[in-house]
């Protein structure tokens, strides 16, 4: 199949190479996904526990948890120069997926300092390789213009997370069975099988999708390539100016691993009957809301495009910060329970806290992916690709240090700092919105 006829469907329907993608991604996010639900844990736990881990202080294990979810979101920046100028989008994602694959097998060889700080350096270098590559081959699959972008992002993203769901669960089913090593394991195995489906089929169903490479061969060339026109620079500008709110979007959403994972293990009370859930399965709500809700919040842009109601890019993101902000005001509720005298708090706060975040989520994270396509240069996508993740680069390396501060600040100053914080931001978004529209162009 050539590029051309990959992207030449009906405006009904989306191109079967989407769902090869989705499943490539669904892979490696299971890995990543389930990897972090127990990572924080791991380094948290005695070296003569039941669960034996790193012995790490909660301090110490916060600021490791943030930087390298923060390198997981920088590196892309360097993989996408790579894959534009040097090795193409499709070899990028091969050599991305082997990368995390080793590196968590690396991090499962045994409980000392050498396996675990090289085998988060290899995954953080393979999301570097696979993050801007995968994603920009989806909007390869459309035209400029086609109103399935969006949706088709948004099912891209609903797609995956369907995995993400899962992820937490059976690796913390077998980290608590055979210990959080084992876990690594078995996210491991999850990149490898998402890889060999994705070399056995790209071919066929891909053609010349993501094999190109702008090199550029000539001064004159060089000039012509490196030139943006006045439209140009606008997009640019956008992108970067919601970058700019996105980046504290998800300093608050990552939060979901680190200080909100923390107070789930000691304050939220995870009994049911006589069954108690393990604390890393309460990460498989959030994708399993994604799952549950994007089919309606793709037919609902789907609908209020055929009626020229669908609100622009940058009222949605900012739309997304506000629920993100009303998820943690509802956490105050389970902090407030907690300092009213409860021994532990309801995890119906937690549960609602989810739901919201889900659609700040929703409102933000595949419509940013989706924007990007739509607003770089062609011959500059998986680099600006690259510099969408640069924000929650800065976010993770920001959640990190707040993670930290959690035994000594408390979770109510945090969950309360972020709500306030990011609302007010979102807000702001609206006052900006439609100064962005305009430098936007017509690609909204």
């Amino acid at each position: 199949m050539s590029q051309s006829t990959a992207t030449q469907h009906s405006q009904k329907g989306h191109p079967p190479a989407l769902y090869l993608l989705s499943a490539t991604a669904a892979g490696e996010r299971f890995a990543y996904y389930g990897m972090r639900a127990l990572l924080m844990l791991y380094m948290i736990a005695g070296l003569s526990e039941t669960l034996p881990g790193m012995a790490f202080s909660k301090s110490t294990s916060g600021l490791v948890y943030g930087t390298f979810n923060a390198l997981c979101y920088g590196f892309p920046f360097f993989g996408g120069i790579i894959a534009d100028r040097f090795l193409g989008k499709r070899r990028s994602a091969t050599i991305g997926g082997i990368l995390i694959a080793l590196g968590l097998i690396v991090l499962s060889l045994n409980n000392s300092l050498l396996p675990f700080a090289a085998g988060l350096t290899l995954m953080a270098l393979g999301n570097g390789f696979f993050k801007p590559t995968v994603v920009t081959m989806i909007g390869d699959l459309y035209e400029q213009g086609d109103p399935r972008r969006d949706n088709a992002f948004t099912l891209y993203y609903q797609l995956f997370n369907g995995s993400v769901f899962f992820a937490p669960l059976l690796c913390g089913w077998i980290a608590v069975q055979y210990g959080y090593r084992a876990g690594f394991i078995v996210a491991g195995a999850a990149v490898l099988i998402s890889m060999l489906v994705y070399w056995i089929l790209a071919p066929k169903m891909l053609g010349n999708i993501g094999k190109a490479v702008h090199q550029v061969s000539s001064s004159a060339e060089k000039s012509e390539k490196t030139t943006l026109s006045k439209e140009e620079k606008d997009r640019i500008a956008v992108i970067f100016t919601l970058f700019f709110f996105v980046t504290f979007f998800w300093t608050g959403f990552e939060q979901a691993g680190s200080s909100m994972t923390v107070f789930t293990e000691e304050s939220v009370n995870r009994t049911i009957g006589s069954f108690t859930i393990p604390t890393p399965w309460f990460q498989s709500l959030n994708p399993l809301l994604v799952f549950g809700f994007g089919f309606a919040f793709s037919a609902l842009w789907m609908k209020l495009a055929a009626v020229g109601k669908n609100p622009s890019t940058p009222v949605k993101m900012g739309l997304g910060m506000i629920f993100l902000g009303i998820g943690f005001v509802i956490m105050l509720g389970a902090v407030a329970q907690l300092q009213s005298g409860a021994e532990k708090a309801s995890m119906l706060w937690l549960i609602v806290a989810y739901l919201f975040h889900t659609f700040g989520e929703l409102m933000l994270s595949p419509i940013g992916l989706s924007m990007v396509t739509k607003l770089a240069p062609a011959r500059m996508v998986s680099m600006f690709m690259g510099i969408w993740f640069l924000p929650t680069f800065i976010a993770h390396l920001l959640g990190g240090i707040l993670a930290s501060f959690i035994e000594t600040l408390g979770p109510g100053l945090i969950f309360g700092g972020i709500a306030v914080f990011v609302i007010v931001l979102g807000t702001g978004v609206f006052f900006l919105s439609k100064k962005l529209l305009y430098m936007m162009h017509g690609r909204d």
